[in-house]
């Protein structure tokens, strides 16, 4: 059990590092930064047989098939928010309305890979509840 000494100790180092921390701004030192998107084609400056042999692919795969290239957008889409890259919505939105998709079918793109992402979230429950019969007396 904590003393009252101890306790008020930790609530003066709480009131002080409160009044040295400036307020919380998410977007003051934001990981994110749009301009990075602009310089992608950079990325393979220091390696560009391997920058080379990825573009290629990423050309393959987003290029006319058996999907057209706005089904490709909205998986990639749905994709990007599943993984939850801020670089892949920005690109991805607009590569959707660029191949003629709607707000509708973004939104519903999203969705898809909301649930889907719910649904195997909620599945390792059942690995949870196998654990938990096999601990459980």
């Amino acid at each position: 059990m904590m003393g009252a000494a101890a306790r008020g100790r930790i609530r003066r180092n709480a009131r002080a590092l409160s009044r040295s921390t400036p307020p919380f701004d998410p977007m003051a030192d934001a990981y994110y930064d749009a301009s990075h998107l602009q310089r992608f084609g950079h990325i393979g400056d220091h390696a560009p047989d391997l920058a080379e042999k990825f573009f290629a692919w990423y050309q393959a795969a987003m290029g006319e098939g058996a999907l057209s290239r706005r089904e490709k957008c909205l998986i990639a889409l749905g994709v990007a928010h599943a993984i939850q890259c801020p670089y892949c919505i920005d690109a991805y939105t607009k590569n959707c309305l660029e191949a003629g998709a709607d707000a509708e079918q973004l939104t519903e793109a999203v969705h898809v890979a909301s649930a889907l992402r719910g649904g195997a979230s909620l599945i390792h429950g059942m690995q949870m509840r196998d654990h938990h019969d096999s601990l459980s007396m």
